[in-house]
């Protein structure tokens, strides 16, 4: 009996200890993964202060079904006319630029001579009416001398900046995420430094994509106008004035005639002593001349 009791005890008393250790053990492993854990949770956040992007592949047509349906084309027109009344050619494409909803971006007018003017006009037309527009402005020419129509497809490029915003939102969310967390000074500044880059770098691809949202929704078209008008003189009779030119003619002819004559009277009385000697002196020369003759 008193073996059975003793093995009995000595049963409990190793249950008792193989239970004791599996408590211990569980403890030790369970500090061991709390430690794993904050390690990792020191790496991450030590991680996340040198921010490096990682390259995901962005399925394109996913980005574009999201963004947009259709191609993205900036489109640009030059016309250059000829137009019979530069002003009402002008005035007419001001009030089809308002009937579109569009803007004008610039209008300006040389008067080069009396024969010749010029107009620049520089407007922006939503462009679903981009045709529509160019044919109407046509239409106000008497001669289309230039067409020119381009398009650039910045579908591609809108993609890659709408990509590029997106993963750049997925870091400002982890570096967010990283300033709630951190709880040392040090590691804060250069997280909220890391964030300020990062959100710098999203404001200007969201004005980039901005940007090229304008330029695809309207459509810019430059237009010089041309003006030139042959003018015919018209015979005015107060041009004319006959019978005042007459009198006019007259009295200058009448005036000549005098001024002539007193000069004449002023030369020959002005001049009257210089005349008489010389006249002396010419008819003693001429008796001499004479009496020589005479002699011989």
């Amino acid at each position: 009996m008193k073996k059975i009791v003793l093995l009995l005890f000595f049963i409990g008393l190793f249950g008792f200890l193989i239970a004791c250790s599996n408590k211990e053990m569980a403890e030790e492993i369970k500090t061991e993964e709390a430690n794993d854990s904050a390690i990792y949770s020191v790496k991450e956040e030590k991680s996340s202060l040198e921010v490096v992007e990682e390259d995901k592949p962005v399925d394109d047509s996913e980005v574009i079904s999201e963004t947009s349906t259709e191609r993205m084309i900036i489109h640009k027109a030059i016309i250059k006319a000829n137009v019979k009344e530069l002003a009402k050619a002008q005035n007419n494409i001001e009030q089809k630029v308002k009937k579109y909803g569009g803007y004008i971006v610039s209008s300006d007018v040389y008067q080069e001579d009396d024969l010749s003017s010029s107009g620049n006009m520089i407007v922006r037309i939503p462009e679903h009416y981009f045709e529509t527009f160019l044919s109407e402005a046509e239409g106000e020419a008497s001669k289309v001398i230039e067409r020119n129509v381009t398009g650039q497809d910045v579908t591609e490029q809108f993609v890659d900046l709408t990509s590029r915003i997106k993963s750049k939102r997925v870091v400002e969310e982890r570096l967010l995420t990283f300033m709630e967390n951190a709880e040392k000074t040090e590691d804060l500044l250069k997280i909220s430094s890391d964030l300020a880059n990062v959100q710098e770098e999203i404001e200007v691809l969201v004005g980039k994509v901005n940007y090229l949202e304008n330029q695809t929704s309207f459509s810019t078209i430059e237009i010089a106008l041309y003006e030139n008008r042959v003018i015919v003189p018209e015979i005015e009779n107060k041009d004319l004035n006959t019978w005042e030119k007459t009198k006019k003619q007259f009295v200058t002819s009448t005036n000549v005639i005098l001024t002539a004559g007193s000069g004449v009277i002023v030369f020959f009385i002005g001049n009257l002593p210089v005349l008489l000697i010389l006249c002396v002196i010419t008819f003693a020369v001429y008796w001499t001349i004479k009496r020589k003759r005479i002699e011989k």
